[in-house]
């Protein structure tokens, strides 16, 4: 499969999951300007390669879906791919310990993500705000911003400020946390 950036939504919507869609028309209705590739199930860093040579200057971004012990308290935390997570690091600087990863049910349930396609845009689907945005300053001060749009079959490439400024205020999000990793 040829990779190819395009503009904007697909011109066919066949067989593209619902979700996708309605990524598609939020994004629209906000009147963010976006570009698209299509390609194979893209689950790891590793294998979002090749896209992100097509999205460049964006890249995709590591997302991990994280909790406290207690399973109260959930993160969604974009940093850059080729970084390594330190739980005690990010748990020192959002006042949480025991950080571990959040088990699929709860991506699900809040985000309605299934593991591989985590993006900050499945933020669009929590309602009741249960899941904290946590953004490294790397990710946060680039000029563009490379996700999934909640599915890992195509990716998209915004303007960093876009996201951070127009979509997660649209989305109730807008309280998000800059870290430092």
């Amino acid at each position: 499969m040829e990779l190819k950036l395009v503009k904007g939504r697909p011109a066919d919507e066949t067989g593209r999951l619902a979700k996708e869609i309605r990524t598609y028309d939020l994004l629209d209705k906000l009147g963010i300007e976006y570009e698209r590739v299509d390609h194979e199930a893209a689950e790891t860093i590793k294998a979002c390669e090749d896209v992100d040579k097509v999205l460049a200057p964006a890249v995709i971004c590591k997302n991990l879906f994280l909790c406290n012990r207690q399973k109260t308290d959930f993160y969604l935390l974009a940093m850059p791919g080729e970084k390594i997570f330190k739980t005690k690091d990010l748990s020192s600087q959002i006042g949480s310990a025991r950080l571990s990863f959040a088990g699929p049910e709860f991506m699900e349930e809040f985000l309605d993500i299934t593991p591989g396609s985590v993006s900050v845009l499945g933020l669009m689907n929590d309602k009741d705000h249960r899941v904290k945005l946590l953004v490294d300053e790397e990710v946060f001060n680039g000029e563009y911003f490379g996700c999934h749009p909640c599915i890992n079959t195509s990716s998209l490439r915004l303007k960093t400020k876009d996201v951070f400024e127009t979509f997660m205020k649209a989305v109730g999000h807008d309280d998000f946390t800059v870290v430092k990793l």
